[in-house]
């Protein structure tokens, strides 16, 4: 029956809905399974296949992955005993070996085995559907999703069943705008660069005239000489010549 437990949990499906899953309502292609049927005890004995109660309970349901995987490994080992006329209830996906469908009680009693083997405390088969609740809400889905695949009539009836958790989700909402605005004003008021880093001014201009000289080519040794003054001749000063007279002519 674990199969058939991955599918209540998976799904939130009802005990009856579960047990009255005909393999002709799974479309696995398309990811989804069709509610028609209720498999239900008359008495605790008499076992009656019947229509969902209400018209939100005819529904369709989506399968996950893990889902899937249990549907396809139950239709490989259900038994065929379609065309059996003595089996009142042909195509059912969950059965018996003998292909009798699997009364509640059965499995109910399962249920109760297994817990005493895990070590824990009792639990029903609809406290699966309350454990798939709880896994939605918990998780922030909506809770508009969650009673969508419960297939409640109403909205208030998944809010009132589940007030409790959806206390808690609401102050897991508002905790999570308070930390989005008070990280978003943090950063704001932070500046993007510290201060401390911002090199001053005039150290970008020394780093800048050392860039300079650094990316302009050294000049080569002609260059350098060339651009070296001339020294100028060395001359010898002389005295000035002396000055000569002319002699007076003489009269004589």
């Amino acid at each position: 029956m674990g199969d058939l437990f991955e599918v209540l949990i998976g799904t939130g499906m009802r005990k009856g809905e579960a047990l009255g899953l005909h393999r002709d309502d799974v479309h696995l292609d398309q990811g989804v399974l069709y509610i028609r049927c209720t498999l239900s005890a008359v008495d605790n004995q008499r076992l009656v296949l019947t229509t969902p109660k209400t018209r939100s309970s005819r529904d369709w349901v989506a399968i996950s992955p893990r889902v899937a995987t249990a549907l396809r490994r139950r239709a490989r080992s259900a038994p065929s005993l379609r065309g059996d006329p003595n089996n009142p209830f042909p195509g059912l996906v969950f059965c018996q070996p003998d292909g009798r469908p699997l009364g509640p009680h059965l499995v109910l009693d399962r249920l109760h085995r297994l817990s005493e083997e895990a070590g824990v405390p009792r639990v029903t088969v609809h406290d699966l559907r309350h454990l798939a609740a709880t896994i939605t809400i918990t998780a922030g889905v909506p809770l508009t999703m969650v009673s969508k695949t419960l297939r409640h009539s109403t909205l208030s009836t998944t809010a009132n069943l589940y007030s409790h958790l959806t206390r808690q989700a609401a102050h897991q909402a508002v905790d999570t705008i308070d930390h989005t605005l008070t990280t978003a004003a943090r950063a704001a008021d932070s500046p993007t660069r510290p201060a401390r880093l911002r090199p001053p001014r005039d150290h970008l201009h020394r780093l800048r005239k050392a860039l300079g000289r650094f990316r302009s080519p050294a000049p080569s040794a002609s260059s350098r000489l060339a651009n070296q003054p001339r020294p100028r001749r060395a001359t010898t000063l002389r005295p000035p010549r002396p000055q000569t007279h002319e002699r007076p002519p003489s009269h004589g």
